[in-house]
């Protein structure tokens, strides 16, 4: 598949002034990693809860498996939450990139930035430059990241609760089990929305290589170190965060 490149040509390179910018701060790079680690988990739990096919032979008093499994998928969605929160808190006190790619839908800046960068993709060009995230991966974000999980720790915080009935989680989300028609339902839906992240994850590495590709910033490793590289202009494409 070809991809759409910009012409070399050495007098501008000679020219060109390059930057480093400290663009992921700390908090944002931890947050990422532990929700990535977590996830991975809930999903490789949830899918041996929903179908134990190796579950061992015998008695099952003499084994502890799917409670092991459940342990771990519970306390994997409680480190979950903690990061999801923090990131949250971490939206409105951390830098202008740590809010980048927010949704602004009553701003013509943003759907312009969403149009431009939708086009771009379409047509596998370089697009405009973000340093943080463009209008289209911020709206990604904030349905795949935000929206699922926001349903995945409602639901799964009220199947957490039925383990102990009149408890704590009990009273704070046991509601959403009447609401939705039932356990199972939840169920239902809680299994639903993991596959969500599946598909966003299948999306995120797609338009990570790509960019990494296209735009030779070091998007990659920034989520490591932090840092990514910039062009003279390029910075400017991120006003519109303001």
């Amino acid at each position: 598949m070809a991809t759409a490149t910009r012409p070399l040509d050495l007098d501008v390179r000679r020219e060109a002034v390059y930057g480093r910018k400290y663009v992921w701060e700390l908090p944002i790079r931890i947050t990422h990693w532990v929700n990535v680690i977590t996830i991975t988990l809930m999903f490789a739990t949830g899918l041996y809860i929903t179908f134990p096919q190796l579950a061992p032979a015998g008695e099952p008093y003499k084994h502890f498996v799917m409670g092991r499994v459940r342990e771990i998928h519970f306390a994997a969605g409680m480190v979950f939450l903690f990061s999801f929160l923090f990131r949250v808190y971490w939206f409105y006190v951390g830098s202008n990139y740590a809010r980048s790619g927010f949704p602004f839908v009553w701003r013509a800046s943003w759907w312009r930035d969403l149009s431009r960068q939708s086009l771009a993709y379409l047509k596998l060009e370089r697009g405009h430059v973000h340093l943080g995230h463009n209008a289209l991966a911020g709206l990604t974000y904030t349905i795949f990241v935000i929206g699922l999980g926001w349903a995945q720790i409602i639901t799964g915080l009220a199947l957490y609760s039925e383990t102990k009935p009149g408890g704590f989680w009990d009273h704070v989300t046991g509601w959403v089990i009447p609401l939705l028609g039932g356990s199972f339902r939840v169920h239902m839906w809680h299994h639903l929305f993991a596959w969500g992240f599946l598909v966003f994850f299948v999306i995120h590495l797609y338009i990570v290589l790509f960019d990494s590709h296209q735009y030779r910033n070091g998007l990659i490793s920034s989520i490591v170190s932090g840092y990514k590289f910039y062009e003279k202009g390029d910075i400017d494409n991120d006003r519109w965060v303001s």
